[in-house]
């Protein structure tokens, strides 16, 4: 089965990264809680709350996760779902302890607009601009329905797309979805299959073994399956780069 999924037809057009991902798995809703762990395991550091809705074509999605530490993460995003999959507006947000947001990125790709504060007390900074963000731009939750559909917008061995992310001051980029080889994985005293995608930035040829170097990698563990299913993600929490594990 797993080598069956690991058999790619080339998409019916080339993509450019900023084009809309082809969606070939039904969304709907979808609620659920799952636990953080350090990069080695052993006892949750947190949990991460996901829910997702969907509204005729409109599907909205909310991820937040919670540290033991009182930090948290959160994303938001709203996609068109018209046989691709749309971008339309959202927000990502990085709080401290308090509660206070050390990051807050607002990201609305139907009006055009790129928005974020970072920093904190006198230090804190301010962006507010009109930009063309293409409506394969992705973030958060969105990243996830790009990995879900790899095979069907996989050019040889990747599918490049379009984001926007806190770094803490937002910042546009392109990312890569990378095909990688089969992993077993322990979980609950069993060992599952796997096949693993690796998420990275990409920013010319030239320079992307250089950056791929210092840049921490991600990467989805996912069982085989119509459609495929999440078993672990592995990579850094944020840009201040602490690994995590979500299983």
């Amino acid at each position: 089965m797993a080598g069956a999924l690991l058999l790619v037809a080339e998409p019916a057009w080339p993509r450019a990264p900023g084009d809309p991902v082809r969606l070939v798995w039904d969304e709907g809703d979808v609620a659920g809680v799952t636990s953080i762990y350090g990069p080695d395991g052993g006892e949750p550091i947190g949990f991460v709350e996901y829910r997702q809705t969907r509204r005729g074509d409109i599907l909205s999605c909310a991820r937040v996760a919670h540290y033991r530490d009182g930090t948290r993460d959160e994303d938001e995003a709203t996609a068109r779902l018209s046989g691709t999959l749309e971008a339309v507006a959202g927000r990502s947000i990085i709080r401290d302890r308090d509660g206070e947001p050390v990051a807050d990125v607002t990201i609305d790709v139907a009006g055009g607009r790129l928005q974020g504060t970072w920093g904190r007390g006198s230090d804190r900074q301010t962006l507010d601009r009109r930009v063309a963000l293409p409506r394969g731009t992705y973030w958060g939750p969105l990243i996830f329905l790009v990995v879900k559909n790899f095979d069907a917008n996989a050019e040889g061995d990747r599918v490049v797309f379009h984001t926007v992310a806190p770094s803490p001051r937002p910042i546009e980029l392109d990312m890569e979805v990378v095909r990688g080889g089969q992993s077993r994985l322990d979980r609950a005293g069993s060992t599952v299959e796997t096949f693993r995608l690796d998420l990275r930035p990409t920013v010319h040829w030239a320079l992307d073994p250089l950056i791929h170097l210092v840049m921490p990698q991600a990467t989805f563990y996912l069982l085989p399956g119509e459609p495929p299913a999440l078993a672990r993600f592995a990579g850094p929490r944020n840009y201040a780069r602490q690994p995590i594990r979500i299983e």
